[in-house]
């Protein structure tokens, strides 16, 4: 039976992480309309009613940020009450870890989308988000929770290096990610027991320190790791 009186909307919130060879960071938005007029927030929207949930966050994104062919996950769904100011809505959140140089933003569709309320698209340190709109705070955390746990389980952020890399690059990585630092013996012993790297006998070119080793994946055991998982744990 069909509760005439029931009223609700769903929305997508897009958590974007973002790699830049040294620091990891999100994606956000600044709003140029009430409620939240001037807060940054996560890029998002109510998911129009012949829409499908997946069509609504690359229609999002594209309108917020310009960015285009993002693959996202979904992690969770918030329902709170009262966490919409003008009415009851629940939200499905997604995330995405990329590497930042090679996805640029376009301010062009940030000003030209007729349905865009987002004055700037940014990227921030996660360390430095400060009060988010709604409750985008306790989505980012969620999210970035579940980037934590992944990276431990499978090799989801490698895509993020280069083709060839150093040990030193890998270690940052995880660093960034899991927000601690580890023992420079202690995770070459980790990564080594994986099995998943291979020497290419290169060393880094036109560095002012002396150069290092230089590996790539065995693409490989790559592709068996991302779909068996391993155990990080140093």
């Amino acid at each position: 039976m069909v509760n005439k009186n029931f009223n609700y909307s769903v929305s997508v919130d897009c958590v974007i992480f973002g790699y830049d060879d040294t620091n990891l960071k999100v994606l956000l938005i600044k709003r140029g309309v009430n409620p939240y007029n001037n807060y940054w927030a996560l890029p998002g929207d109510l998911v129009h009613p012949k829409e499908g949930i997946d069509d609504a966050v690359d229609r999002v994104l594209l309108d917020l940020t310009g960015l285009d062919n993002i693959y996202t996950q979904q992690v969770k769904t918030f329902g709170d009450v009262g966490r919409h100011p003008l009415g009851r809505v629940f939200t499905i959140s997604h995330y995405s870890l990329m590497k930042i140089d090679q996805h640029e933003l376009s301010p062009l569709n940030i000003n030209n989308s007729p349905s865009s309320y987002a004055a700037e698209a940014k990227w921030h340190d996660v360390q430095r988000i400060g009060e988010l709109a709604f409750d985008h705070n306790k989505i980012f955390a969620s999210c970035k929770a579940h980037l934590v746990q992944s990276v431990q389980n499978k090799p989801v952020g490698f895509e993020l290096l280069p083709e060839m890399f150093t040990l030193s690059q890998l270690q940052n990585l995880y660093e960034v990610i899991l927000e601690r630092k580890f023992d420079k013996r202690n995770f070459r012993k980790k990564i080594n027991s994986m099995k998943l790297l291979i020497d290419t006998g290169k060393n880094q070119k036109s560095v002012s320190h002396r150069p290092a080793k230089l590996f790539q994946f065995d693409k490989d055991k790559y592709l068996k790791l991302k779909r068996s998982g391993y155990n990080f744990e140093i």
